[in-house]
């Protein structure tokens, strides 16, 4: 009966040790996860900063938004590919890497838009063209648009150009019928951009805010069009 006393006394210290331990191990692991995310953003704020094609603005309060944002425009989804003007002029001449060259794109036409995918139904049916990325003379990018609306169209795909509605008894042409939905984006992988991070897109928005303006068409009344001046 007295060895109880004696066990506990031997128990008690134990566990308290082994509690002490899992708790180190596990701040232990917050740590090194905390750590190795911090060296994977350096890695891809660096290397987005490499691959980025044209002259950016960055200051001190956002330059690490800018690379990361750069990183997952440039490398992660090549955001250029659908929005320049096509295979044709994505590229600078002798830097097509289809053509065994080395690779360099095209700063004139870079996220400018213009790329041609067709029609999605008959005749009537709107022709369905990438947007301009690049910032207005607001300083704002795709033509002007805020956070919030940017993150609208990524995380809902809402169109809000509304260039190809639905057909209708006054809409007859350049227009969509069912079961296409002429107030979603319909060629633009939103469905898969939407489940990114806010901080992911906050970094991609960064970006977009750092590139150059490019006017894209000069005509003003055209959807392409980007007013720089």
């Amino acid at each position: 009966m007295k060895t109880k006393p004696m066990v506990r006394r031997f128990v008690w210290p134990i566990a308290i040790s082994a509690a002490i331990l899992v708790l180190a191990l596990v701040s232990s692991s917050k740590s090194m996860k905390a750590e190795d995310e911090e060296r994977g953003d350096d890695a891809r704020i660096k290397q987005g900063f490499e691959a980025a094609p044209v002259n950016l603005k960055v200051d001190e309060k956002n330059w690490k938004a800018v690379g990361l944002g750069s990183y997952l425009v440039n490398i992660s989804g090549d955001c250029n590919g659908c929005h320049s003007d096509g295979p044709q002029t994505e590229y600078l001449p002798g830097h097509n890497p289809y053509f065994s060259q080395k690779g360099k794109v095209n700063p004139a036409t870079y996220l400018a838009g213009g790329r041609d995918f067709g029609k999605l139904e008959g005749p009537t049916s709107p022709d369905i063209i990438s947007r301009n990325l690049t910032p207005d003379k607001t300083g704002l990018p795709a033509g002007g648009r805020s956070f919030e609306q940017f993150l609208t169209i990524i995380r809902t795909g809402k169109d809000l150009d509304h260039l190809h509605p639905n057909c209708s008894p006054t809409i007859t042409t350049n227009c969509l019928t069912p079961p296409f939905d002429g107030n979603l984006l319909q060629v633009m992988p939103w469905p898969n951009f939407a489940d990114l991070t806010d901080h992911d897109l906050w970094a991609i928005y960064q970006y977009l805010k750092a590139i150059p303006c490019n006017e894209s068409v000069e005509d003003p009344t055209s959807p392409l069009h980007n007013d720089c001046s």
